[in-house]
């Protein structure tokens, strides 16, 4: 009985382990070739190098993998508690008639229904808080993008995740991260809360119908 109780509430727990992939650390580097002259006007970016190098990025991704742990321990703790309950469910039900089994059985499903929907709930709010966060990130970058960008006389401004290859010389992504620490470290954050309502939130009153 307990494996087929709890066995569709685990996804939503195992989920969260793959989360803040934004903030992952750039790739390793490619071997040495030699490039072709730079070109003038022509410069590259790389948004994600950024996002991964930038000590503001650095710090949202620890705080992102700070708030993934204690969501993981938060639904950790209930399934643990919800698999023990079952188990001592399983393990009284010759004593118990069918009716009170039954009982028992159905509000242990519902508290494992719940604690699904919770794991479900809180995944969506570690996504959320990364894409804001991700968001507000890129909004510090802006500036020093376009500060490189002038600074470089760029014509055109290319994403480095779209070129396979470019000399490093028109690739103004260390200035734009060397601008950004200069000015922020770090952004404060907690988890989203999709569960709560928005403030002054009134629920839909039906329409009245013409007499």
């Amino acid at each position: 009985m307990t494996s087929k109780l709890l066995a569709a509430t685990v996804s939503g727990l195992a989920a969260l382990a793959t989360a803040s992939g934004a903030f992952a650390q750039a790739a390793p580097a490619a071997p040495p070739v030699t490039h072709g002259a730079p070109i003038a006007g022509v410069c590259i970016f790389s948004s994600q190098r950024a996002v991964a190098t930038s000590q503001v990025g650095k710090a949202v991704d620890a705080r992102l993998k700070a708030i993934i742990a204690q969501v993981n321990a938060e639904l950790t703790g209930e399934r643990t508690t919800l698999d023990n309950d079952a188990k001592a469910l399983e393990a009284k039900k010759a004593t118990l008639d069918q009716n009170a089994l039954e009982q028992q059985a159905a509000a242990l499903q519902v508290r494992a229904n719940t604690w699904q929907r919770k794991g479900q709930l809180r995944q969506r709010e570690v996504e959320a808080t990364e894409q804001k966060q991700l968001a507000r990130v890129y909004q510090e970058l802006d500036p020093a993008i376009r500060q490189a960008y002038q600074a470089k006389s760029c014509a055109i401004l290319i994403e480095r995740e779209s070129v396979l290859l470019g000399n490093p010389a028109m690739d103004i992504t260390d200035s734009v991260v060397a601008a950004v620490d200069a000015r922020i470290k770090t952004l404060t954050f907690d988890r989203e809360r999709l569960d709560q309502a928005a403030p002054g939130a009134q629920a839909l009153q039906p329409t009245p119908k013409k007499p």
